[in-house]
């Protein structure tokens, strides 16, 4: 708990303003987990960049926490981290890049008031970026961009202005503008006081970078040329009206633009001020019915998250609650919409990497981790008195598909039990034969990394070995009973149940898919969220 929320006030109101809720988005590579280290590194949450200040005797933690994650170098899951800065509280949300991951990153961006859209400068707008950005399009989010890696060499900055307009059409509103070409980075011009902010290098990048602010008279004699360029490409800017409108950003039509490299720490300030001078605080969240629960209303939220296994040594379970109004307190009972029966909140933790700590209470805007919550799945709504159900978390449209068995059959209990958990983290989709009782699942993903996680955590979490086997499947569509029951007598088509209860029609050939909804358009055939 942080001093802000000492001696708590009923004034939900006030204590919403303080909380900024953001994920951060960008294709593999981009430097996205580096940026997340190096936010916790200026808001004194580490001591160092990579090292995450814990008690005496604990082991440290960071972004990637998960042993796979480690091995690749990549984020495989996303991971909440909580802490105070500028006297707001902070709630970040590290996402994977890697687009097998698309689902996970899905469902963290349901969650966010915000996004921190990482490029880099070299290769600007890349396919995941796109089908992230739409993804943010739909919950229409508003974004800060930010572009990486100024400090190598790079594209121009003015043409990444010009792409991500022409290919994401959303339009930029550089804040911060890059004095000197990628590859020789000598600072930024804030643009809306015309200061120069100068920057040093630190060994690694482990500590804030030394900055200094230069009177534009000074800069313009020591800078040169660089500055000569800089202020005319400022110029440009003011002339076709490329200013930070706070509206337009709201209403996700403009991005505020920062310049710097994470790296070497450079920029890295100025993007995390205006997460908190910018980003918006929670907002009433529309429900179900299209009706908005206000703040003050008593406590709800949602699970977007849930992940087993954490904490190696006690083998637990964590579902990830958004608060969205009222005031959230650990021990409170609240209602579990699905079911409508009580849930106790006994063991409700904060949430830092794979660190926790019991919290006391939460507000708006805040991520509540529930340890042990076996009964919680992700999109479940939990509330107290005014009954309340937000809209459920759709899932992505499965490419590949695999069939599941246990490499030793007398596993087969771990081989069920881990089978269950993954599915209900969201790892992979689970399909199964209603009449066949499926010893053998049908795996349903993204992408192959979702298997690799999948066989890897079966074997070294649930100590079954697991033997996956392609199948000739290529697309997929929801459809309803009525159709199913034709879809079955139809070659090249095989109906499954997913956990959730959704009927699956899986297509050998999406020619032959194009054929039965060209031939039947009176049948469901519903395509799912991504495609």
């Amino acid at each position: 708990m942080t001093a802000l929320d000492v001696g708590s006030a009923a004034d939900v109101g006030a204590h919403a303003t303080k909380r900024r809720t953001f994920a951060i988005i960008s294709h593999p590579d981009a430097g996205k987990t580096t940026l997340t280290e190096k936010f916790l590194l200026y808001a004194g949450a580490v001591a160092e960049a990579g090292a995450v200040k814990a008690r005496a005797g604990r082991r440290r933690a960071t972004s990637d926490w998960m042993a796979l994650e480690q091995q690749r170098g990549i984020s495989i899951t996303s991971t909440v981290l909580q802490f105070s800065y500028r006297d707001h509280v902070v709630n970040l949300l590290d996402t994977p890049g890697h687009r097998d991951f698309s689902e996970d990153t899905y469902r963290v961006l349901a969650a966010v008031d915000a996004a921190v859209m990482v490029l880099d400068v070299a290769k600007g707008i890349e396919a995941q970026t796109r089908k992230l950005f739409e993804v943010c399009r739909a919950r229409r989010l508003p974004i800060l961009t930010f572009l990486n890696k100024y400090d190598r060499p790079g594209r121009e900055p003015l043409e990444l202005v010009d792409e991500l307009e022409d290919q994401i059409d959303l339009r930029a509103t550089p804040v911060t503008w890059p004095v000197g070409i990628p590859g020789d980075f000598r600072g930024v011009i804030d643009r809306r006081s015309g200061t120069f902010v100068r920057y040093d290098r630190t060994a690694r990048g482990a500590t804030a970078a030394p900055e200094e602010a230069v009177e534009p008279t000074r800069a313009a004699v020591e800078e040169a040329d660089a500055w000569v360029r800089a202020m005319e490409e400022c110029a440009l800017l003011d002339e076709v009206g490329a200013s930070l409108d706070t509206k337009s950003f709201f209403a996700a039509e403009t991005s505020p633009l920062f310049v710097g490299s994470a790296l070497t720490n450079f920029g890295v300030r100025h993007l995390l001020d205006a997460v908190v001078d910018l980003a918006p605080a929670p907002a009433p969240r529309v429900d179900a019915h299209g009706s908005a629960r206000g703040l003050d209303e008593p406590f709800s939220g949602f699970v977007f998250k849930v992940q087993a296994n954490m904490d190696p040594a006690h083998r637990d379970r964590v579902a990830f609650v958004r608060v969205c109004s009222g005031h959230f307190e650990r021990g409170m009972t609240v209602t579990h919409e699905p079911s409508g029966r009580p849930f106790a909140t006994k063991y409700a933790t904060s949430v830092f990497g794979s660190e926790r700590d019991t919290i006391d209470e939460a507000w708006p805007g805040d991520v509540v981790g529930l340890v042990n919550a076996a009964d919680l799945r992700v999109g479940d709504t939990l509330f107290t008195d005014a009954p309340v159900a937000y809209p459920p978390i759709p899932r992505f449209a499965p490419e590949l598909f695999a069939v599941a068995r246990p490499r030793d059959s007398s596993r087969s209990k771990q081989f069920r039990r881990g089978v269950e958990q993954l599915e209900q983290e969201g790892v992979v989709q689970v399909l199964r034969d209603e009449d066949a009782g499926d010893p053998a699942p049908v795996l349903a993903g993204v992408g192959q990394m979702q298997f690799e996680v999948f066989t890897h955590r079966l074997e070294h979490e649930f100590g079954a070995a697991v033997e996956l086997t392609s199948t000739p499947y290529r697309a997929a569509r929801r459809t309803d009973r009525a159709t199913a029951e034709r879809l079955r007598t139809t070659s090249g088509i095989r109906v499954l149940t997913r956990t959730d209860g959704a009927l699956l029609a899986l297509f050998e050939s999406l020619n032959w898919l194009a054929r039965i909804e060209a031939d039947h358009p009176d049948w469901a055939l519903e395509r799912l969220v991504g495609e």
